[in-house]
C-alpha cells in the first residue's frame, strides 16, 4: 500500500514537472510572438531601410548555427530514448554532443558580433548615429532578439551541465527521467525560436 502510495506521488510530481514546463514554453512562445509582431510592424514601416541592413549580416554563419542546433535538437531527443533503453552511456555522449553544438553556436554568435562591433554597427556607436531610423531599428531589434536567444542558450547550456552530472550520479534513470525530458522540450524551444528568427533577420530582405 505505502509502495503504490509513493508511485502515485511520483507519478503526480512528474505531471506537475511537465505542466510547469509546458506552461513555461507557452509564455515564452507569446514574448517571442510579441517581437516577431514588432519585426514585421516596423519592417512594413521601414522596408527599404531593412532591406539595406539586413545584408549586412553573414547568412553563412546563420546557416551553420540553424543546422547546430537542428542537429542538437536531434541528439537531446535520442539521448532520452537512449536512458529509457538504460544505456546510461549513450545517453551521455549524446548530452555532450548536444553540449557542444550549443557551444559551436555561441561561438559562431561571438564572431558574427564581434564583426558588427569593428564596423561600429551597434547601439550606441557612432556609426549607428549616421544611419537612418529604419537601420537603427533593425540593428536594435537584432541585438535584442539574438541576445535574448543566446540567453536562452546559456541557460540551456547550464540545464544540460546539470543533467549530465545527475546522470552520471544515476540520479537520472531510467526509472526515473522527468528533468532530462523538461531539458530536451526547453531545448527544443531554443530551436524552434531560432528557426522563426534565422528567416526573418537572414533571408528575407
Amino acid at each position: 500500500m505505502e509502495q503504490h502510495s509513493s508511485i502515485s506521488t511520483e507519478h503526480r510530481d512528474d505531471f506537475g514537472a511537465k505542466l510547469g514546463m509546458w506552461i513555461f514554453i507557452f509564455t515564452e512562445l507569446l514574448l517571442f510572438a510579441g517581437l516577431f509582431i514588432v519585426y514585421a510592424v516596423f519592417r512594413a514601416q521601414y522596408f527599404a531601410d531593412f532591406h539595406i541592413a539586413a545584408h549586412q549580416l553573414n547568412s553563412m554563419i546563420g546557416v551553420i548555427n540553424t543546422v547546430a542546433l537542428l542537429v542538437s535538437s536531434a541528439t537531446i531527443a535520442m539521448s532520452i530514448t537512449a536512458i529509457q533503453k538504460n544505456n546510461k552511456k549513450l545517453a551521455l555522449r549524446l548530452l555532450y554532443a548536444t553540449f557542444f553544438l550549443a557551444l559551436v553556436f555561441l561561438v559562431n554568435k561571438y564572431f558574427e558580433w564581434g564583426h558588427k562591433v569593428e564596423y561600429q554597427l551597434y547601439p550606441g556607436s557612432d556609426a549607428m548615429l549616421n544611419l537612418k531610423n529604419g537601420q537603427v531599428l533593425f540593428f536594435g531589434l537584432y541585438y535584442f532578439m539574438t541576445g535574448l536567444h543566446a540567453f536562452h542558450i546559456v541557460v540551456g547550456m547550464i540545464i544540460m551541465g546539470v543533467i549530465i552530472y545527475k546522470v552520471k550520479k544515476n540520479i537520472i534513470t531510467s526509472e526515473s527521467f522527468v528533468l532530462l525530458e523538461n531539458g530536451g522540450l526547453y531545448w527544443h524551444l531554443v530551436d524552434l525560436i531560432w528557426i522563426f528568427l534565422f528567416p526573418l533577420l537572414y533571408l528575407i530582405t
